[in-house]
């Protein structure tokens, strides 16, 4: 996967990962059942609106709270494509790229970006573009062996394919 695009979601600050997949469902680590719950506490539409390829869009702080991987776990398996923050969690930011969730940061792009708008994502150059309102962004582009992380869907599958 070089690069993402769709809807935007947005939320803003500390979006905790009690609120991407509550402590209600952590008795299951199935990634479908996971989905069915994602983001739940904060939009109780997400889940029936979410399309696969949306793009998750949030201010500072995504991701914070426990450190359980369900939550990138429960994003990834909802079909969103990717998440742009200002900025993550350190946890949630190595659990996403451990499961092949693709996160970017860039703060100008999380200020300005729109529930709704249409946006895609390059991971090569790290370039967003908000294609609604025909402006671009310089995101953190991933470095390659975060690229073969992703592509390969997760740090466990990328080990075994070596």
């Amino acid at each position: 996967m070089k690069a993402a695009k769709g809807a935007v979601f947005k939320y803003g600050d500390n979006v905790d990962t009690d609120v991407i997949i509550p402590a209600r469902y952590l008795n299951s680590s199935d990634p479908a059942e996971l989905a069915t719950h994602c983001m739940e506490d904060i939009d109780k539409d997400f889940i029936n609106k979410v399309k696969k390829g949306d793009i998750i869009v949030a201010t500072k702080n995504f991701g914070c709270g426990s450190s359980r991987e369900h939550a990138p776990l429960a994003i990834k398996a909802a079909g969103v494509s990717c998440v742009i923050a200002e900025t993550f969690a350190r946890i949630f930011y190595r659990n996403a790229i451990n499961i092949g969730l693709p996160i970017v940061e860039c703060p100008a792009a999380a200020a300005a970006i729109e529930a709704g708008d249409e946006v895609e994502v390059d991971f090569d150059s790290g370039v967003i573009t908000d294609v609604t309102k025909g402006t671009t962004y310089q995101g953190q582009a991933f470095p390659e062996f975060m690229q073969r992380i992703i592509a390969a869907e997760g740090l466990v599958n990328y080990i075994n394919q070596k």
